[in-house]
């Protein structure tokens, strides 16, 4: 008789700019998650987490201020994105001889299954390099209610425009936020280089990747109008929504960015504008959860971050 299969152990990596609750909100989610290792690497300083982090047995801090970027790459990438994949890529090479596997996260994103995550990583086949876990986008100012991505296919316009039908071509999936998820990448592997998406294995891109559909990804992108308003700015100008970024359909098919359409709502009608755009696509309320159920689309997802904070940091606070 075969013996049973051995859980994997996994662990995440995190270039973190936030709030200390926030902070050991997911530290605590993903301890509780059964992660074996936290690779928290401080874009800013946060001196109210700092102590209950580094007096954590399963977590390693990494302060990233100048001094740390000089010695290690003559100075600060200015690009949040290029940060996020040079501490993935070295927590990869110099941190996880402990683990099995290892998934980059960012702070608002927060793994959920129904069953154990080492022993679901556990019973994939070798040659599986990369596992991917697909995300959903919270409704803002809710709960515990999510939805998830429209999927491709013949249905998908006429279902994003009875979700969303004013803002639904500017949209990937009927999301604000991206749409790919985030990788769990097998440790081991020689010649790895993180993306915040994605990960490169000897220069090919996520080899041997295979779908994790019991493992959901549940994405705070807009938590609530105060938070989303708070951060919309920056990421105009540098993150989710800079100028950069393609749009949802070609521009040879009149397709604009988020960048575009943001902009031009705000320099209409200011902060009501944003307003109208998020209460379509990120508001919790009764008749989107109505219209998303009806479509399959709808997700309860209890997150008791609180609870796990107060277990895994009860000094804090």
């Amino acid at each position: 008789m075969q013996g049973a299969v051995r859980p994997s152990t996994w662990g995440l990596v995190s270039t973190i700019k936030a709030d200390a609750p926030d902070i050991l909100d997911f530290a605590a989610w993903h301890l509780e998650r059964g992660a074996h290792r936290l690779l928290l690497y401080l874009d800013a300083p946060c001196p109210d987490a700092l102590p209950h982090l580094k007096a954590h047995p399963r977590i390693r801090v990494i302060e990233t201020d100048r001094a740390h970027w000089q010695k290690r790459r003559g100075g600060m990438p200015q690009k949040h994105q290029v940060r996020q994949s040079l501490n993935a890529t070295r927590a990869y090479r110099r941190q996880s001889a402990d683990l099995d596997w290892l998934i980059h996260l960012d702070v608002d994103e927060f793994l959920w299954s129904e069953d154990d995550l080492a022993a679901t990583l556990a019973t994939l086949p070798e040659q599986v390099l990369c596992a991917r876990a697909r995300p959903l986008e919270a409704l803002a100012d809710g709960s515990d209610g999510f939805k998830a991505p429209i999927p491709p296919g013949p249905e998908q316009d006429r279902i994003a425009a009875h979700l969303y039908p004013r803002f639904a071509s500017y949209l990937r999936g009927g999301f604000v936020s991206h749409v790919q998820g985030k990788l769990f990448v097998r440790t081991g592997q020689n010649d790895v280089d993180f993306r915040i998406h994605n990960a490169f294995v000897g220069g090919v891109e996520n080899p041997g990747q295979q779908e994790l559909p019991q493992v959901d990804l549940c994405h705070l992108h807009a938590a609530t109008w105060t938070t989303w308003l708070a951060h919309y700015r920056y990421r105009l100008a540098k993150g989710s929504y800079r100028a950069e970024l393609k749009p949802a359909q070609s521009r040879e098919a009149g397709g604009v960015t988020l960048h575009q359409l943001l902009s031009s709502l705000e320099a209409e009608s200011g902060e009501s504008g944003l307003r109208s755009f998020f209460d379509e696509i990120c508001a919790d309320s009764p008749d989107l959860r109505n219209r998303l159920t009806k479509e399959g689309l709808f997700r309860r997802r209890t997150l008791a971050k609180l609870q796990a904070r107060q277990r895994q940091f009860p000094k804090f606070g």
